[in-house]
């Protein structure tokens, strides 16, 4: 019988080769179709072996690409082979391209098949083997079968291939799996042999992946716990450590693994509320608690989280733990600047100065914009931090930037933050700016009068719409600040000269609070430094009791360029350097103890000064930044020292 329908098989193949005449009785559609492609192809059908075969290094490419199905399809096909072992019969696996890859079969068959080169690295697609079982399994992405002449080219004839596609779990071919023999032996049961295979090593694929994907996300798991700069800790119901990460170790000053097993009670205070919430009946947020190490207690920051989505009966805790002291330096980071100071902190009985500090405390009871003025010294930084803790926002933030101690370049970055990317060095994830860390509090910009015309208008535009864009970025990001501005120029000089913005002028003086410089309230002098001395009597660890009276006569004899911080510094080295309970006027320095010398030298310092920075600025051609690098000060400084010494003409 397989005899009569060889002998018709061969008479249609005939007909279609020489006339290009079918009967569809007589062939399967879709070998006639297939036929019909190898024509258009140019395939001629009198081909005794496949042309196209991959050797050395592009075979191995082939190879190395599709290891994974290799590695599960090879015990696969030796079950298969074994069945069939010695029946002359061919086991084969090829890549998505019809290539063959590897091939297990009986040793006489395989060379037989060798001379059409059925071997690996062949291509037996259809555009380069004609009609065949594999081929036509990638076409037509289904397993088949193909018998003797149904085969377009003589190199196949003499076969019989059964041939099933192998999909990967996203359901795309990524190989063929193939069973060839002599055409005598045909058989349904070969091809339901080879499409069960190819089940299986799908199903294998499917079950690696989904074991390689909950490895990888173990493996992410872990090294995201690992990341995360706090301690983090898990339990069970029970309160037994089942996990703990290598911060919480570093902790707790143990080994992870040591932690691990633990009960949670051996290292937390026990008389400490966690200890209560085991049940997870309820959650504990940001709390100080103790935890014992060798003996010795330490202040953490601790989180308690029950774990959710746990099977049926199973109870977890998550525990997150954060030193104490890198708390206090984050909030001090974020916040920029503490706020200790307020209006019992200014000392003052002169009239004049009183008004200033009665301004001040009006002014905090508002929230307009404020503007210091006055000269260094004279304590502008005291007053925006009694101003801010008198105000509705003293439980918001206190954020204090020094605009003329910034290099120029960073102001802005500083001022409103900028966004990854945004500038060669920018931190991973970009950083808020001053205003965005001051939101729901107070922003104090001292020196104002030091920032660039350009960033003016950027602070111009903030002001005007409480809201502030990252340098880099385009999100508006809203931000309610209280703004207290501190100058030592006259801004209104400034803005006559175009070195500030008359709206941005308007805009920050709305309240204007002058403040007296030392030398205009000296009756304040011994209040002051009474204070002072208190002060420093204690974290100095001195006890002066008196002052002599030559001090007091020194100390109003002196004009104090240096104001308030001046007086403040020069009673701070008087007393380290006092030995009994007297302050007496030898522990002051040289200056102030004649002040007709001390002017006349102050007159001669001015003059030495002058010269040194023409010479410098000569030398350097005008540069003024460079000048100012040797000359070891800041270049704002040197802008204003060449406007007080008529060097900028």
């Amino acid at each position: 019988m397989i005899q009569d329908v060889n002998n018709k098989l061969y008479e249609a193949w005939q007909k279609f080769v020489t006339k290009k005449e079918f009967n569809r009785e007589e062939v399967r559609d879709v070998i006639l179709q297939s036929w019909q492609n190898c024509t258009k192809l140019g395939i001629s059908p009198y081909q005794k072996k496949v042309n196209r075969v991959f050797t050395g290094e592009e075979l191995q490419k082939r190879i190395n690409e599709n290891q994974a199905l290799i590695k599960v399809s090879l015990p696969v096909m030796e079950n298969l082979y074994r069945f069939v072992a010695g029946s002359g019969f061919v086991v084969t696996l090829t890549d998505k391209e019809g290539i063959i890859l590897v091939s297990i079969g009986d040793e006489d068959v395989a060379e037989s098949f060798a001379k059409g080169n059925f071997v690996a690295g062949a291509d037996w697609s259809e555009a380069s083997a004609g009609t065949n079982a594999i081929g036509l399994s990638l076409s037509l992405g289904k397993p088949i079968q193909t018998f003797s002449y149904e085969h377009f080219c003589i190199c196949s004839h003499h076969t019989t291939c059964s041939s099933a596609p192998i999909h990967d779990p996203q359901g795309r071919i990524i190989g063929v799996l193939d069973m060839t023999g002599t055409y005598e032996k045909v058989h349904s049961h070969t091809l339901g042999m080879v499409v069960a295979a190819s089940y299986g090593i799908e199903m294998q694929l499917e079950s690696q992946e989904a074991w390689d994907q909950c490895h990888i996300a173990d493996s992410y798991k872990v090294a995201i716990m690992e990341s995360i700069s706090e301690g983090i800790l898990a339990t069970d119901g029970n309160g037994i450590v089942t996990h703990a990460n290598n911060y919480a170790g570093k902790i707790l000053e143990t080994a992870p693994d040591k932690i691990v097993g633990l009960r949670v009670s051996t290292f937390l205070k026990p008389s400490h509320s966690l200890q209560k919430n085991f049940d997870l009946s309820r959650k504990i947020t940001d709390q100080e608690a103790d935890i014992l190490i060798k003996g010795k207690k330490k202040k953490v920051i601790i989180t308690v989280r029950a774990i959710t989505g746990l099977g049926i009966g199973q109870k977890g805790t998550v525990i997150i733990l954060n030193e104490i002291s890198r708390t206090k330096r984050l909030v001090q980071r974020m916040v920029g600047a503490e706020s200790k100071m307020t209006f019992e902190d200014i000392l003052g009985q002169d009239e004049k100065f009183l008004a200033s500090v009665r301004l001040a405390k009006t002014a905090a009871s508002s929230f307009s914009n404020v503007l210091l003025l006055g000269e260094s010294g004279t304590g502008k930084d005291v007053f925006a931090q009694a101003i801010h803790n008198a105000s509705q926002c003293s439980n918001g933030p206190f954020v204090a930037i020094n605009c003329g101690a910034i290099p120029r370049e960073l102001i802005s970055s500083e001022l409103f933050g900028y966004t990854e990317g945004a500038f060669t060095g920018a931190k991973r994830g970009g950083q808020p700016g001053k205003f965005e860390l001051a939101d729901g509090g107070t922003i104090f910009l001292d020196e104002i009068g030091e920032m660039p015309l350009e960033l003016q208008t950027m602070l111009l535009r903030v002001v005007e719409q409480k809201a502030v864009v990252r340098i880099g970025g385009k999100e508006v990001i809203p931000v309610n600040v209280r703004l207290i501005a501190a100058t030592n120029r006259n801004l209104k000089e400034e803005v006559e000269k175009g070195n500030f913005r008359r709206d941005l002028y308007y805009r920050l003086n709305v309240i204007t609070i002058p403040l007296l410089p030392l030398r205009e309230h000296k009756s304040d002098i011994p209040l002051l430094a009474e204070a002072f001395i208190q002060k420093m009597n204690s974290f100095l660890g001195k006890n002066i009791t008196t002052v002599d009276d030559k001090v007091w006569k020194c100390l109003n004899s002196y004009d104090w360029p240096g104001n308030v911080r001046e007086l403040y510094n020069v009673l701070e080295r008087a007393m380290n350097i006092v030995e009994g309970s007297t302050l007496e006027l030898e522990t002051f320095p040289p200056e102030l103890l004649n002040v007709k010398k001390q002017r006349s030298t102050h007159r001669n310092f001015e003059q030495l000064e002058k010269e040194l920075i023409t010479e410098v600025l000569d030398e350097f051609d005008g540069n003024v930044s460079r000048a100012a690098e040797k000359l070891g000060i800041a270049r704002s400084t040197l802008y204003r020292k060449m406007e007080k010494y008529g060097l900028n003409e």
